[in-house]
């Protein structure tokens, strides 16, 4: 029901703002709201006040901080197969609606959403790694953690427009657009093991279900592991490349303090992320029963966990198609 509600309202949001940018440019053609905007054609207060209601919509969708207050509900509430689908897809999702109508229609407004982005990032990266240091419920607090890792695709959205050029604009947005790809990636392994441990009536989501995992079933041990690791940012996973890229692109815009903020809040995220790791491997098993799953749950989490890794160790391939799909769809050399 809180989904339902606040989805409305974002959308809401989100018409109202398009509205108002219909109102001030009479188009509703991405491109042609650009160059009206860019040209002086439409009134100087009109689109930026529609812009706060876009913003606050797209945030909602991220969740970001402070439109945040319904992921952790609804990944707690939701069983783990919808918080899988609910946790992953829809980030895709909502980084491309972010594109579309930031840099494909209001590019000339950009030093507004940008200072915008700014606040919203570092909320997120404090709330959400502060918020989930609290939690016992391991769904809530990747839940949390999913709102700090919005705050640095943010940190990328926000790095592409420097001083009015767009000669960074391809390196700030492609990273952005990997971070997002591989918070999925990470995301669907990281739920996909809870699911593992989950049976007929019982949701395997409270942290201590997790202690001394590495005797039930080594293999899944590692899998968890490797993905802790990455959503921490360390190496050699693919999570520790996602955040030098961005954290490359932050500095490149000049936001060096950014850069800063978004790695002291990565070391304490580093914690709940670790005390994971020490559950599976330095405590005592509740239920000494080896796990039993089918063959396409092992398949799948373990070609999950290995892509992870070996993403880390070779992430070039990746970088460079989303480099080439944000040169090829927006060209902004």
């Amino acid at each position: 029901m809180k989904y339902f509600v606040l989805g409305a309202m974002a959308s809401g949001l989100l018409l109202y703002g398009m509205s108002m940018l219909y109102g001030a440019t009479g188009t509703l053609e991405l491109p042609q709201i650009a160059a009206r905007i860019g040209a002086g054609q439409a009134p100087e207060l009109v689109p930026v006040f529609g812009l706060v209601f876009i913003i606050s919509g797209l945030a909602f969708k991220l969740g970001a901080v402070p439109f945040h207050m319904w992921i952790p509900d609804v990944y707690h509430g939701a069983p783990n197969a919808m918080t899988i689908l609910i946790g992953s897809a829809p980030k895709v999702a909502a980084f491309a609606m972010a594109m579309r109508l930031l840099v494909d229609g209001l590019l000339p407004l950009a030093i507004d959403w940008q200072q915008m982005l700014i606040v919203l990032a570092v909320l997120s990266l404090a709330l959400g790694n502060l918020a989930a240091i609290a939690q016992a419920n391991i769904k809530r607090m990747l839940a949390y953690s999913t709102i700090a890792h919005m705050g640095f695709v943010l940190l990328g959205l926000l790095s592409g427009v420097v001083g009015g050029n767009l000669l960074s604009a391809d390196e700030a947005y492609s990273a952005a657009m990997f971070y997002v790809v591989t918070y999925v990636l990470m995301a669907l392994g990281a739920f996909g093991v809870v699911l593992l441990l989950s049976r007929a009536g019982f949701e395997a989501d409270a942290l201590a279900d997790f202690k001394g995992l590495n005797q039930r079933s080594p293999w899944y041990a590692f899998v968890m592991l490797v993905l802790m690791f990455s959503l921490a940012g360390i190496p050699p996973t693919v999570g520790f490349y996602a955040k030098l890229a961005v954290l490359q692109a932050v500095i490149a815009a000049g936001h060096v303090w950014l850069a800063v903020v978004a790695v002291l809040f990565s070391l304490v995220g580093a914690f709940y992320y670790l005390r994971v790791v020490k559950l599976m491997y330095f405590d005592e098993p509740l239920d000494a029963a080896p796990i039993e799953a089918r063959a396409d749950m092992r398949v799948l989490l373990s070609a999950n966990g290995l892509a992870v890794l070996a993403l880390g160790i070779v992430p070039q391939p990746l970088m460079g198609l989303c480099l080439t799909a944000i040169q090829q769809s927006y060209g902004l050399r």
